[in-house]
C-alpha cells in the first residue's frame, strides 16, 4: 500500500503540475485561459479511451506488468511536455498523457480487490485516496519551487523522471496476487485466498450482475453521472485555484503558494476521517453526498465574499478540503453490487465516462474567465457541478457493506 501511494503521488503530480507551470508558460507561449483549460481537460479524453481494457487486463492478466508499463510511458510523455513549443503540441501531449495514465487508477482499484476482503476495502481505499490531496499539496509546493528556480519547462522534466524509474522497479517489486507473494507465510496465503474465494461465491449466489449487465445497471449509470459532475468541479478547481490565488497580488509569492497548499492539507485528513467513518458505520449515501454539498456551499460563499481576501481564502480552503472526502465510500460501491469481472468493467466505465468531467470543468472555467474577465462566473459553474453531483448522490443506498445485494438486475 505505501508503494502504491508513492506511485499515485507522482501520477497526480504529473497530471496537475500544469496548474503551476501555466503561470509562466502562458506568457512564454501566448496561451490564453481557454486553451489552458481545454488542454488540461483533453487529458481526460485520452484517459477515457483505455480505462475499461486496462481494468480487465488487471483482472484477467497481470497488474504488475500493466502498471509498470503505464508508469514508464506516462513518465516519458511528462518529460516530453517540457519541450512544448506550439498549441498543437500542447494539446496532443496532454491527450497522450491522459491515454498513458488512464489505466493506473482503475487498475489499482481492481488490484486492491485481489488483496482485501470487502469489509477491509474501504480502509484500504481510504489510504490510497489520501494520496490525492497529498500529491496536490506536495506538487504545488515542489512545482512552484522548480518554476521560480528553473522555469516552467523543468517542472515537467524533473517531475516526469521518477515515474520512469518507479515503472522499472515496479516490474520486479509488485506481486499480482497473494498466492504469488514470497513474503507471505503459506497459512496467510491460504487464509486470504480462502476468504476472497468465499466472497466471490457469495456474490454470485446473491445475484451479482455480470459484465454485460454492468453496462446497463442503473447504479453504474448513477455513479457515472455523480462522478462526471464532481470531477468537473474538482478538476476545474485543481487547475485554476493557483491562478485565482495568484491574482491576489497583495499577498507575497510565499503566501500565495502556502494558500494553494493548505486546502489539500485539510483534504488529506477529511478523506481519512470520511473513509474510516464509512468503514465503521457501513453508511454510504451521506459519506458520498455530504462532501459534495458542503464543497458547493463553501465555493458559493467564496464567490459572495468577493474582494475580502481573508474570508475568500478561508472558503477556498474549506471547499478544496472537503471536496474529495467522498472518494473512499464512492469507490467501494462497484465491488459491492457486481461480480468480479463485472466490477472491473464498472470501475473502468465509471472512471472513464465520469472522468470526462475533467474536460468539462477546466474548459468551462477557462472559457468563462476569458469571456467575463474575472473568475467569479467560473467558480459559480464549478459550485453548480458540485451541487448537482451531491443531489444525484442522494440516490445511493444509505447503509450496508453490500448495499445492493438484493438487486439482481
Amino acid at each position: 500500500m505505501p508503494y502504491l501511494m508513492l506511485v499515485y503521488l507522482f501520477a497526480y503530480i504529473d497530471r496537475a503540475n500544469i496548474s503551476i507551470a501555466k503561470i509562466k508558460m502562458q506568457g512564454d507561449l501566448g496561451f490564453d485561459d481557454e486553451l489552458i483549460g481545454f488542454g488540461a481537460g483533453i487529458f481526460f479524453v485520452g484517459y477515457f479511451l483505455l480505462e475499461v481494457p486496462s481494468t480487465l487486463i488487471v483482472e484477467r492478466w497481470s497488474a504488475r506488468k500493466l502498471l509498470s508499463a503505464i508508469m514508464i510511458v506516462w513518465g516519458i510523455v511528462a518529460v516530453a511536455s517540457g519541450f512544448i513549443q506550439t498549441r498543437q503540441q500542447f494539446v496532443i501531449l496532454r491527450f497522450v498523457l491522459g491515454a498513458a495514465e488512464s489505466g493506473f487508477f482503475p487498475g489499482v482499484i481492481v488490484y486492491l480487490s485481489h488483496w482485501y476482503r470487502i469489509e477491509d476495502r474501504a480502509r484500504a481505499k481510504t489510504y490510497f485516496m489520501m494520496t490525492q490531496p497529498l500529491a496536490i499539496l506536495m506538487g504545488y509546493g515542489l512545482s512552484r519551487w522548480i518554476l521560480e528556480a528553473a522555469g516552467w519547462r523543468w517542472v515537467f522534466i524533473l517531475e516526469g523522471i521518477p515515474p520512469v524509474v518507479l515503472g522499472i522497479f515496479s516490474f520486479f517489486y509488485l506481486t499480482d496476487r497473494p498466492s504469488d507473494a514470497k513474503w507471505l507465510a503459506q497459512d496467510e496465503k491460504d487464509w486470504i485466498n480462502g476468504a476472497l474465494t468465499e466472497e466471490a461465491r457469495e456474490r454470485e449466489a446473491q445475484g451479482r450482475v455480470h459484465i454485460l449487465a454492468a453496462l446497463r445497471h442503473r447504479y453504474t449509470l448513477l455513479l457515472i453521472l455523480i462522478y462526471f459532475f464532481i470531477t468537473s468541479s474538482n478538476q476545474g478547481l485543481i487547475f485554476f485555484l493557483p491562478s485565482v490565488i495568484n491574482e491576489m497580488t497583495s499577498l507575497s509569492v510565499t503566501t500565495r503558494t502556502v494558500m494553494t497548499m493548505l486546502p489539500y492539507m485539510l483534504g488529506f485528513f477529511t478523506i481519512m476521517l470520511a473513509g474510516f467513518s464509512a468503514q465503521r458505520t457501513g453508511e454510504r449515501r451521506w459519506h458520498i453526498a455530504g462532501p459534495m454539498l458542503i464543497g458547493s456551499a463553501m465555493l458559493m460563499a467564496a464567490v459572495v465574499a468577493g474582494t475580502n481576501i481573508p474570508v475568500t481564502l478561508t472558503f477556498f480552503i474549506l471547499t478544496a478540503g472537503t471536496s474529495q472526502a467522498f472518494l473512499p465510500a464512492f469507490w467501494t460501491m462497484p465491488t459491492s453490487y457486481l461480480g468480479k469481472s463485472a466490477a472491473a468493467t464498472a470501475v473502468g466505465l465509471i472512471n472513464s465516462f465520469g472522468s470526462l468531467g475533467g474536460l468539462m470543468g477546466p474548459w468551462a472555467f477557462g472559457y468563462l474567465r476569458k469571456t467575463t474577465g474575472n473568475w467569479r462566473a467560473g467558480l459559480m459553474a464549478l459550485a453548480g457541478f458540485s451541487l448537482l453531483s451531491g443531489l444525484l448522490a442522494l440516490g445511493v443506498r444509505a447503509r450496508g457493506k453490500l448495499p445492493f445485494e438484493h438487486d439482481k438486475t
